[in-house]
C-alpha cells in the first residue's frame, strides 16, 4: 500500500494537522494532492469539534507550487490543453477560497521553500510560521510563467511594491524578510517549528469557538468593503456575538474574575 498523499492527524484540543505528503514531488499541488485537499477541508468545515487547523509539509520542504511534469503532459495531450489548465487553475483556486472560508483559523507551518503556488498556499492561509532557513519565491517568471494565481494571495497580504518585485523578478526571499513584508507572522528555529505552531494553535483554540468563527468570516468579508460599510457590517456582527449565549458567560465570568464555563 502507499502512504496517503494528505495526512490528517486529529490532536489535543481540536486541533487538526494536515500534512502534504509527497516529498518525491515536494509537496507539489497535483491535481491528486488538490482533490485531496479539497476533501478533507470540506470535512473539517462541518467538524464543530475542530478549532483549528495546521498545514505542513513532510520531507525537505514545505510546497514547491503546482506539478509542472503534469502540467506539461497536460499540455501535449490532444484532450486536454486550454480546458486542462482552465480546470487546474480553477480547482486551485477553490482549495485557496477554501482556506478562506474555511469557518476554522489555518495556520500554515512552512520549511524548506514555499514557491509559487506552495507560497499562495502560505499567503492564503490565517497565519503563517516559518522555520529559520526557510526560503519564499513566487518564481513562475524565470520559466516564463507570470505567477498571477498566486499574486492573488499575495496582494491581499503582502505591500503592492514588495509583492510586485517578488512577482516579476522571481527572487526567493528569507524567512527573515517574509517576516518583515507581512507574508509570515513568525520566525522560528527549524527545531521549534512543530512546537511553536502547535502553540500557537493551542492559543487560538483555548478561545470560544463561536466567537472565532465569527470574527474570522467578518475579517475577510469587511477586507473588500468601503470603510463605512466595513463598519456597518462589523457592527452586525458585533450584535450577532454580543447575543450569543457563551459569550454572556464570558463576559460574566470576566466581571466575576473566574474562568468561563465555554463548552469544550
Amino acid at each position: 500500500m502507499t502512504d496517503p498523499i494528505l495526512v490528517r492527524e486529529t490532536l489535543d484540543g481540536g486541533i487538526a494537522r494536515l500534512t502534504l505528503n509527497s516529498p518525491h514531488s515536494l509537496n507539489a499541488l497535483s491535481d491528486a494532492m488538490l482533490a485531496a485537499l479539497s476533501d478533507q477541508l470540506a470535512q473539517i468545515a462541518t467538524d464543530k469539534t475542530i478549532k483549528v487547523v495546521i498545514l505542513r509539509g513532510t520531507g525537505k520542504v514545505f510546497c514547491a507550487g503546482h506539478d509542472l511534469k503534469e502540467m506539461q503532459a497536460g499540455r501535449a495531450s490532444p484532450d486536454k490543453g486550454a480546458a486542462y489548465f482552465a480546470d487546474l487553475f480553477n480547482r486551485c483556486a477553490d482549495v485557496m477560497q477554501a482556506i478562506t472560508t474555511l469557518p476554522q483559523p489555518v495556520i500554515a507551518s512552512a520549511h524548506g521553500i514555499a514557491t509559487a503556488a506552495g507560497c499562495q498556499l502560505v499567503a492564503t492561509c490565517d497565519m503563517a510560521i516559518a522555520a529559520t532557513g526557510t526560503r519564499f519565491g513566487v518564481n513562475g517568471v524565470n520559466i516564463g510563467l507570470f505567477c498571477s494565481t498566486p499574486m492573488v494571495a499575495m496582494t491581499r497580504n503582502v505591500h503592492a511594491k514588495h509583492a510586485f518585485e517578488m512577482l516579476v523578478t522571481g527572487e526567493f526571499i528569507s524567512a527573515t524578510r517574509a517576516h518583515d513584508i507581512g507574508l509570515i507572522n513568525r520566525e522560528v528555529a527549524p527545531e521549534a517549528l512543530d512546537d511553536e505552531t502547535l502553540a500557537l494553535a493551542r492559543l487560538v483554540a483555548s478561545k470560544l469557538g463561536s466567537a472565532v468563527r465569527i470574527g474570522k468570516r467578518a475579517f475577510y468579508d469587511q477586507r473588500q468593503l468601503s470603510l463605512a460599510d466595513a463598519y456597518a457590517h462589523a457592527g452586525k456582527v458585533m450584535v450577532e456575538n454580543m447575543l450569543h449565549r457563551d459569550t454572556d458567560e464570558g463576559i460574566s465570568a470576566f466581571l466575576e474574575k473566574r474562568h468561563p464555563d465555554w463548552p469544550s
